[in-house]
């Protein structure tokens, strides 16, 4: 049985249950550089569990609308941040924690030039480019211990 959804617009408050969003806020936290600069600080914590945080580039085929989401995984011992490198909205699908699976799938739409901090441990869909193959940058978590877990589900159809 396919169950479907409706891809909603992401909101930081709608979203802080599976982390923070990576987009300037209204005012940036100072000025750097002789004033040429904002600096928005601290959008987001990079959760290590004891490993080293490490930054990498994600190359990813897109996806059409409808799309059947059948696998969603975790990261139990760090976070996971993705920037798109490129201009084109994308998808992040989530889902909350039901007893060490994932309960019902939810998807955000985030547009172009917008990141996510994903926490530790928030079951998520892989990455969903929409329309053509993009490039995320990555900031996530390498050392000892096991640090992904995936899970087939139900087909789950998001629609625009």
């Amino acid at each position: 049985m396919t169950t479907t959804i409706k891809a909603r617009p992401i909101t930081a408050e709608e979203f802080a249950p599976y982390g923070e969003l990576l987009t300037p806020r209204e005012a940036p936290s100072k000025m750097i550089n002789a004033g040429r600069c904002e600096r928005h600080h601290a959008l987001a914590t990079v959760e290590r569990g004891g490993g080293e945080a490490i930054i990498s580039i994600f190359r990813s085929e897109p996806v059409r609308l409808p799309y059947d989401c059948t696998l969603l995984e975790r990261h139990p011992l760090g976070s996971q941040a993705f920037v798109p490198l490129g201009p084109d909205p994308w998808l992040s699908i989530v889902a909350p924690d039901q007893g060490g699976r994932p309960g019902a799938p939810i998807a955000f739409l985030v547009p172009a030039g917008m990141g996510v901090n994903l926490r530790a441990g928030v079951w998520h869909g892989v990455l969903t480019p929409l329309d053509r193959p993009a490039d995320f940058l990555v900031v996530d978590r390498e050392g000892e211990g096991v640090n992904l877990e995936e899970v087939e589900i139900a087909p789950v159809t998001v629609e625009a």
